[in-house]
């Protein structure tokens, strides 16, 4: 499995099946992605190799010792190896191939965002030339 970066100048293999994808909802996790959650996922060091762009990875670590490695070119976040532990931590969108891992762990839910909730009805929409028109009007229309 060849996986990279959103630049691609970050680029890893994994080998073997991948493990069972986990969220967490912690407020240090929403911050570094942006999002609700962090979907991510740990592979033994062993399964794990770089193929290139190492010298592109920064790395942000608060005294507590949660860390973020990124690529200093496009931001993206990048696994990191697992403290002493023998795995490295391996965000999930990063991954190109198909897999048939699946989420099956939610962290840190009593700490979720307030406006982090499954909602059945949200507006769906695909895509295409007119994506970020309709986007802007869905958004704009008042929440139920």
């Amino acid at each position: 499995m060849n996986d990279e970066c959103l630049c691609g100048e970050i680029k890893f293999e994994i080998e073997g099946e991948l493990p069972s994808f986990y969220q967490c909802h912690c407020s240090l996790c929403r911050k570094a992605t942006g999002s609700a959650s962090n979907t991510a996922t740990f592979v033994k060091t062993d399964s794990f190799r770089w193929l290139s762009g190492q010298s592109k990875i920064s790395t942000f670590q608060k005294p507590t010792g949660y860390r973020n490695d990124f690529c200093s070119v496009c931001g993206s976040l990048v696994p990191n190896q697992l403290r002493d532990t023998g795995l490295v931590w391996v965000p999930a969108g990063l991954l190109n191939d198909e897999t048939a891992s699946q989420i099956s762990i939610h962290l840190h839910l009593s700490s979720s965002a307030s406006w982090a909730s499954e909602s059945d009805g949200c507006v769906r929409l695909d895509g295409g030339s007119d994506s970020l028109e309709s986007l802007n009007q869905a958004l704009q229309r008042p929440s139920r």
